[in-house]
């Protein structure tokens, strides 16, 4: 298909992740209008012009309708939920001028990875990708009464989205049971917790390497490091992520490739024999254990905060690239990384993950996005006039750019330091044993 000179994208979220790449949108000289589904947040908002129809699932044919009217040529879906909901098989109606919208992120189906991880460990059986031995319970009591003949200590996740947050690693099997307890009787997750899967706990370094795909090609990203404990040293509860760097050192480039031979081209072709042509992003959480990596789980999205530096580096033409994958014609293009090294450090509200609190006033965010190299992602932020105030978990995400990892972080934290809001919280220990080890 030909397309017009300009595209017209659609951009579903409203987080951290979604202004980044919103901004690397909005970079494209083949960026006609963006069109955002949410305004809410002030930094999409300067970026897009915002949708006039409601977003939600039920009313799905309001925003087909829509990007019908304004001749939407590519819907980019930011987030788990809406993938999940099948947004995607929705929008990829065709448009008024009989040409087929190209939509970046899986169908429903595709989804089923991170939507399901009961299925998604199915999958990984069946196409024998390395991953931890588990077992998947519906009733509370049959787990518990498992973990109960167990020596060790086990992963206790609920099975479906939590955003993030669903995964509880315990030092004990009375922390096991207790998990069980928390997720399936106490509904902490709400409907996610209504299966559990229960795993082995897996020793080794964590690390995230994502891949772009077009249902056949498949491209490899430059390998990412996440934090998701609250506290330094990885102490305190799971969260939807506190920081992340690119790249990660931890992982080399003969055991990407294995990554890429066992993980990647089998779950893909998994997923074809499923009759599912996957096309967006694929994130494989990977334990490098001494056995070799393992999967510890799939996202069907970028990651937040890993989209962050992900995007900080990239220096081809974003738009092109989701366009590329959407259309399955990624094997056409090149893509290049910058060589320099990106930090992203999560500033958090007071209470977050359990109680995050709103209402505080930020102050310096220009202070920092002023700083070269900088550039500031708004999540959980709101306007109130001219005020700036706290209105979710995480607030935002300060990025930067480097010559080495021991650079981008210092410039990060440089950052970081210029915005305040009462009760930040923010981790200190960001890539700080990668720079130690590499510069």
């Amino acid at each position: 298909m030909k397309l017009a000179e300009t595209v017209n994208v659609l951009l579903i979220g409203g987080g951290g992740r979604e202004h980044a790449l919103a901004r690397a949108i909005a970079r494209s000289p083949r960026l006609g209008t963006l069109h955002v589904t949410h305004p809410g947040n002030p930094g999409i908002a300067a970026l897009g012009t915002a949708v006039d129809v409601p977003v939600n699932k039920k009313e799905l044919y309001r925003l087909q309708q829509y990007a019908d009217r304004h001749s939407i040529h590519l819907v980019v879906i930011g987030p788990e939920d809406p993938l999940a909901d099948g947004f995607a098989d929705a929008l990829a109606a065709r448009i008024d001028d009989g040409a087929p919208r190209a939509v970046f992120g899986p169908t429903a189906e595709g989804a089923r990875l991170e939507a399901d991880k009961a299925w998604a460990k199915q999958l990984m059986r069946a196409a024998s990708i390395p991953t931890a031995e588990g077992r998947v319970f519906e009733r509370a009591d049959a787990a518990i009464e498992y973990l109960e003949t167990r020596d060790e200590p086990h992963v206790i996740k609920a099975a479906g989205l939590a955003k993030g947050k669903g995964v509880i690693v315990p030092h004990s099997v009375e922390q096991s049971i207790a998990a069980v307890t928390r997720i399936m009787t106490d509904r902490a997750f709400g409907d996610a917790g209504n299966r559990v899967l229960v795993e082995e706990k897996l020793n080794g370094t964590e690390v995230s390497v994502l891949a772009i795909c077009d249902g056949r090609t498949i491209l490899t990203l430059p390998p990412c490091q996440d934090h998701k404990r609250l506290k330094d040293h990885d102490a305190g509860p799971n969260t939807g992520g506190m920081g992340a760097f690119c790249p990660a050192p931890t992982i080399d480039d003969e055991t990407l490739t294995e990554v890429e031979r066992d993980v990647l081209v089998p779950i893909i072709d998994a997923l074809r024999r499923e009759d599912v042509e996957f096309r967006g992003v694929l994130y494989a959480g990977i334990m490098l254990t001494p056995g070799g990596p393992k999967v510890l789980e799939f996202n069907v999205r970028f990651g937040d905060p890993e989209c962050q530096p992900l995007l900080a580096r990239l220096e081809s033409d974003a738009l092109e690239l989701m366009l590329a994958a959407a259309r399955g014609t990624l094997a056409d293009l090149e893509v290049k990384f910058s060589e320099q090294a990106a930090v992203t450090v999560v500033l958090a509200s007071a209470g977050y993950p359990d109680a995050p609190r709103p209402g505080d006033t930020i102050t310096g965010v220009g202070d920092a996005e002023a700083m070269a190299g900088v550039t500031v992602d708004l999540a959980g932020v709101a306007m109130h006039g001219s005020k700036m105030l706290t209105a979710g978990g995480r607030v935002l995400s300060v990025t930067a750019l480097g010559d080495s990892l021991a650079e981008a972080r210092d410039l990060a934290y440089a950052a970081a330091d210029k915005i305040h809001f009462d009760g930040k919280q923010m981790r200190r220990d960001i890539a700080a044993h990668a720079a130690a080890t590499t510069g």
